[in-house]
């Protein structure tokens, strides 16, 4: 019997792999057939590339070191200090939001975390805009408050890996639970979290260079005004320096990042 039933298990499993990759193939097709793919269409889709790419060449250069950098260093100044707002809102749910700590109000801290997800940065800006004014405070509360559910979630599910021994010693010496995390859970997770932070300020670098088509602040305004005006020789300007200055933040940042994790 029981040799029956090791016979049937890789039928079983091909059976699902099969009707996993019938409903991964349907739900392909049904996608291309809704955004109006053709084979058409995409053999074009090169040679209208090159045809846009030359618009944009030679770049004017000195409009980029006059015009864009300030706007650029706006951008990530507005990343930064968003970044900073998410972490100092995330940190604590994190740690109330672990299963292994606070099981009761982990599913609101989930809540919390998943519904700040479902909002873009750049319709939270659409909707800071008219009750702070334009400009780069709107654009930090949007990545603020955005990047408040994706480090809430990752640092949740860092604190739920931890060794749970130097809670259990605290707490069997006499501690409280805010004790037991001052002293046992913070200086575990914290190394991986700040990693956490600074990944997602890269991230943020990349969110405010758009914010700014919706008038909160940062370089995505620079490069809106240039492109309605067909000022095309500028926007490769503000292209270039933009993709320079977050590869070089990316760089560091990583780097930053790699020495953390290592302790």
């Amino acid at each position: 019997m029981s040799t029956q039933t090791g016979l049937l298990q890789p039928q079983k499993r091909i059976g699902w792999a099969t009707w996993a990759t019938f409903i991964i193939a349907a739900l392909f097709l049904w996608s291309l057939i809704a955004i109006e793919f053709s084979p058409g269409r995409m053999i074009q889709v090169p040679a209208q590339v090159a045809r846009v790419l030359s618009f944009f060449y030679p770049a004017d250069m000195a409009y980029g070191w006059s015009a864009v950098l300030p706007a650029i260093m706006e951008s990530i100044q507005i990343a930064w200090i968003g970044t900073i707002i998410a972490a100092i809102l995330s940190l604590p749910l994190a740690l109330f939001g672990a299963r292994t700590l606070f099981p009761r109000m982990a599913r609101l801290v989930k809540l919390i975390s998943a519904t700040a997800r479902a909002f873009p940065e750049i319709l939270l800006a659409i909707y800071f805009v008219p009750i702070v004014g334009l400009g780069a405070f709107a654009g930090a509360l949007a990545i603020g408050i955005s990047s408040v559910g994706m480090l809430t979630k990752l640092g949740a599910e860092v604190v739920e890996s931890i060794d749970f021994g130097p809670v259990e010693a605290v707490e069997a010496s006499g501690g409280s639970r805010i004790l037991a995390l001052r002293y046992a859970v913070v200086p575990q997770v914290l190394p991986e979290i700040v990693a956490h932070w600074l990944f997602r300020f890269e991230l943020n670098i990349r969110a405010s260079a758009v914010l700014g088509v919706v008038g909160a602040g940062g370089v995505g305004g620079v490069l809106l005004n240039t492109l309605r005006y067909r000022h095309f020789e500028k926007a490769a300007a503000v292209l270039l320096l933009t993709i320079i200055v977050v590869l070089v933040i990316d760089m560091v940042s990583g780097e930053i990042r790699r020495k953390i994790i290592r302790g």
